[in-house]
């Protein structure tokens, strides 16, 4: 037989050649050619793992440590994090699957054994219908389009637009033809699966059934996993044919928040939250608990880069679900935040398929029932108009009439709303009567509040704390109005005007009904100096 040569081979693809090797000494060869060619301790391991397995005798070096003096200490550091990844996850899983005795996990194995096969680097949890295997199939976009009232929720028809747009790029870029698959359940739901279609969607998945009518958690994330991995009736499955979605929408709702992670974690993927913006693109990375092995470049395809604020509140960042070797993370998930994107207009004579899934729903996970609810009045919401109006604590000094000035600038506006941030909330400001009301919490704006991204944003006294940031960064055009020039909101706004609220909202208000701008009004642009 001839030597194996490690500088030939990847790890994985060393790691088959060694498969057929069960000659101690021949193994000793391979490993002193990896120490003095490439020197990987992914691989060192993979050999000396397989001198173990035949009973061959372990190198000292390699048996106390599983690495040898590392010429760089950094690259040392940086394989020791991965070696160790590999091994804790691969350890936990294994302790898991041992600790399943019950006869639940007895008919799992299966399962587990498949994905073993195919030639897992690391066991998964041991738990049903799990995926993530090498070589699996994965198509569509899916977007999990939440009702309320028998009706789409905004949001939904959001993320519709927005996958539209993205798949549509997809086929031009990749000249692959993928669909945007809208995925919702209910009591009487199919006439809200077929408005889907003409909100963009090419097929659209339903499940009814009057227990559904409120959202539950168990029985909405099992029918959510159900359909993803295609199991079901011939008659409600054969129209696809991969094993899960590529991509998977949700809303960042309170519901879409919570059946996310759910349904991302019986799925066996990731995800990202709260999300204000995706693109599709490839991606070079270097890490090697992502390329198998230290110093090499991987390329990955098609990855869905979301983006979030990050929990300062001013800066972004994107979230990746990236496959680890031998081992494949889809659906690339993310929940989306309302008001990030536009739907597109609908188009009622547009043609797509709608489905009827098929389950056995069980009795159990309708363990919880609603037997009777009140419906709150319908809050206050300040999403979709064209122009908010925020007050913030600089209203202070005399706060009626500086809820009086901000609304008499939201009249002004064709469509505009009057939003507070949490300060006017919390505050012990004594407001009369006929504006007492808009000082609720209803109104606020904010991280605990409400997500706005209006085209004009004209934030009034308010000083620009992070938590107010995350509510309102995605508005096109931001105008400040304060009195400190070194207010932190003037970092994130297209113009600054240093003044007094009650002085300038006046002139504003007078300016938009005129339509001309006040001669005396000074605005610093992109908070620069000039």
């Amino acid at each position: 037989m001839a030597t194996i040569d490690p500088d030939e081979h990847t790890v994985d693809e060393l790691t088959e050649e060694l498969e057929t090797v069960d000659d101690g000494a021949e193994l000793q060869r391979i490993l002193e050619a990896e120490r003095t060619g490439q020197d990987r301790a992914t691989a060192r391991e993979t050999i000396r793992e397989r001198l173990e397995a035949i009973g061959g005798e372990v190198p000292e070096a390699d048996a106390e440590s599983g690495t040898d003096d590392a010429p760089d200490a950094e690259a040392d550091e940086t394989e020791g994090e991965y070696e160790e990844t590999t091994e804790d996850v691969g350890e936990e899983a294994e302790g898991e699957a041992e600790a399943e005795e019950d006869e639940e996990a007895e008919s799992d194995v299966g399962d587990v054994e498949a994905e073993e096969d195919d030639g897992l680097s690391h066991p998964t949890r041991d738990k049903k219908h799990v995926r993530g295997l090498q070589g699996g199939e994965y198509g569509d976009m899916w977007v999990f389009c939440e009702t309320q009232g028998g009706e789409l929720l905004d949001v939904s028809l959001e993320m519709l637009g927005k996958a539209r747009e993205l798949m549509d790029d997809y086929a031009g870029e990749y000249g692959e033809e993928e669909r945007v698959v809208a995925f919702l359940m209910g009591d009487d739901c199919e006439g809200l699966a077929e408005e889907c279609i003409a909100y963009g969607a090419d097929a659209a998945v339903y499940h009814d059934d009057p227990r559904l009518e409120r959202f539950l958690h168990k029985p909405y994330t099992e029918i959510s996993a159900h359909m993803a991995r295609g199991e079901g009736t011939v008659e409600s499955t054969d129209w696809r044919d991969y094993d899960k979605p590529r991509y998977i929408l949700f809303p960042a709702t309170n519901n879409g928040r919570d059946l996310s992670a759910k349904v991302q974690a019986e799925l066996d993927s990731g995800l990202a939250s709260d999300c204000s913006d995706l693109f599709i693109e490839a991606e070079e990375v270097s890490n090697p608990v992502k390329t198998g092995e230290p110093g090499v470049k991987k390329t990955f395809e098609k990855v869905l880069h979301m983006k979030r604020p990050d929990f300062s509140g001013f800066e972004y960042s994107t979230i990746l679900c990236l496959d680890n070797p031998g081992r494949e993370f889809h659906p690339q998930g993310c929940s989306v935040i309302p008001g990030s994107f536009d739907p597109m207009e609908p188009d009622y004579d547009r043609e797509g398929l709608v489905v009827e899934h098929d389950m056995e729903l069980e009795d159990d996970w309708f363990a919880v029932e609603i037997t009777e609810w009140d419906r709150l009045e319908a809050g206050v919401d300040l999403t979709g108009h064209d122009v908010i109006v925020c007050l913030g604590r600089g209203i202070g000094d005399d706060p009626t009439r500086g809820m009086e000035l901000g609304l008499e600038l939201v009249d002004a506006f064709e469509d505009a709303d009057l939003g507070i941030t949490r300060g006017i909330v919390t505050s012990s400001y004594q407001f009369d009567g006929h504006v007492e009301r808009y000082s609720r919490e209803e109104r606020q704006i904010g991280e605990t509040g409400q997500v706005v991204a209006p085209k004009l944003y004209v934030a009034a006294g308010v000083s620009g704390a992070v938590q107010h940031k995350v509510g309102m960064d995605e508005s096109d055009t931001i105008v400040a109005i304060n009195t400190d020039p070194d207010a932190r909101i003037r970092d994130f706004s297209d113009y600054f005007v240093e003044g007094d609220l009650f002085e300038v909202l006046p002139e504003l208000t007078e300016a938009v009904r005129s339509g001309e701008i006040p001669g005396r009004a000074e605005a610093v642009a992109d908070g620069g100096d000039e």
